[in-house]
């Protein structure tokens, strides 16, 4: 068995913050007496002296400091455990499987994660990012709560949309594209078009050639390094637009193109728990 507890560490993390074994002793709901003996008994098994008096303050002592530092860790740890049990105990999810399609902003995804983890602290979310080309017999597909995806999918039931992701026609400052005045389709069709995956309607199907990449942040640097030019989410490459790393090509036919997002829930979630229905608040808002 071990020395110490994690009652005694947790009476010695209280009687350090608020200063005083009195205080502490009123915010744990016991007396005084009982805080005493416990940090005696703790500073006994250990043979260190934990605690020492600076005027009316209770402090630690350089062991103690050392020490508490290593055990806080497991103090939050411990509390997460009881925590997740009561969590469990009340019938509230302790996962949550979200596929969103990589396209989708990032600041505006990981927003919407952090609120709801300071909501939900005990449910875990398991994001799975996708490209509109992925399979719809991926088990991610099959295991999530919620989708963000850009079609409708047959599986769910249930969607709306969401939101529309812009695409622009973009090329590195020093290509020779970005020199002209205007960019024509036959202008295009000399230069290789960067693709993402097999995102065909995102793209130009008139380009004589392509390269394929599995990923927005490869494609994105294919363009970077004069590979091609490509039709990349405005959101994902603003700072490098901003910075005229990269430009918008003058086309003749639109320089923009919208990409729609639907926002969907797992057919058989019915009736949506309050974990689902806050998460498809946060996207909506």
């Amino acid at each position: 068995m071990h020395k110490t507890t994690l009652e005694q560490w947790t009476l010695l993390q209280k009687v350090v913050e608020l200063g005083s074994f009195a205080k502490a002793a009123e915010e744990t709901h016991r007396s005084q007496s009982s805080v005493s003996y416990n940090l005696a008994l703790l500073q006994e098994r250990l043979g260190v002296a934990l605690l020492m008096q600076e005027g009316r303050r209770a402090v630690l002592t350089p062991a103690g400091e050392l020490l508490l530092n290593q055990v806080k860790p497991l103090l939050k740890a411990f509390n997460w455990v009881e925590t997740r049990a009561a969590t469990l105990r009340n019938g509230m999810r302790t996962r949550l499987d979200l596929v969103v399609d990589t396209i989708f902003p990032r600041a505006r995804l990981f927003a919407i994660l952090r609120q709801f983890q300071q909501r939900y602290p005990q449910t875990q979310v398991r994001l799975t990012e996708v490209l509109e080309s992925a399979s719809s017999e991926l088990p991610a597909y099959a295991q999530a709560d919620v989708m963000v995806l850009t079609r409708r999918m047959d599986m769910t039931g249930r969607g709306e949309w969401l939101m529309n992701v812009d695409f622009v026609a973009v090329a590195h400052r020093d290509h020779p594209l970005c020199a002209a005045d205007q960019v024509s389709e036959t202008m295009l069709a000399a230069w290789p078009l960067i693709r993402i995956a097999e995102s065909d309607n995102r793209q130009n199907p008139t380009a004589q050639e392509s390269w394929t990449f599995s990923t927005i942040d490869a494609a994105i640097e294919a363009v970077q390094y004069q590979v091609g030019y490509g039709w990349l989410p405005e959101e994902r490459i603003q700072p490098m637009l901003d910075s005229g790393v990269l430009k918008i090509l003058p086309l003749n036919h639109g320089v923009r193109r919208a990409t729609p997002l639907h926002l969907l829930v797992k057919k058989d979630l019915a009736p949506l728990d309050e974990q689902v229905e806050l998460l498809l608040q946060l996207f909506k808002a």
